[in-house]
């Protein structure tokens, strides 16, 4: 009862084809593909860096002692807010 057909979608589909054109919203489509695969990998890609580092620094405190492993560790978070 009011909810949106299929043909009223479709006239709306047309209206805006004729509007902007299919260059337009070619363009469009493609730049938000983009930005959200970019901000998928951004997010991914986080977590696995945080747990790189937390492993990286837990082998080399063992491996060097605690005063070099901590100097190494705040070597890395400076290097990583840059």
């Amino acid at each position: 009862m009011g909810g949106i057909s299929i043909w009223q979608l479709l006239i709306i589909a047309v209206i805006v084809v004729l509007l902007f054109g299919t260059k337009k919203l070619r363009n469009l489509g493609t730049d938000l593909g983009s930005a959200i695969k970019g901000f998928k990998g951004a997010v991914s890609d986080e977590p696995a860096k945080k747990e790189q580092s937390s492993e990286t620094d837990s082998a080399q405190g063992d491996s060097l002692g605690d005063s070099t492993a901590s100097k190494h560790s705040v070597d890395e978070k400076e290097k990583d807010k840059v």
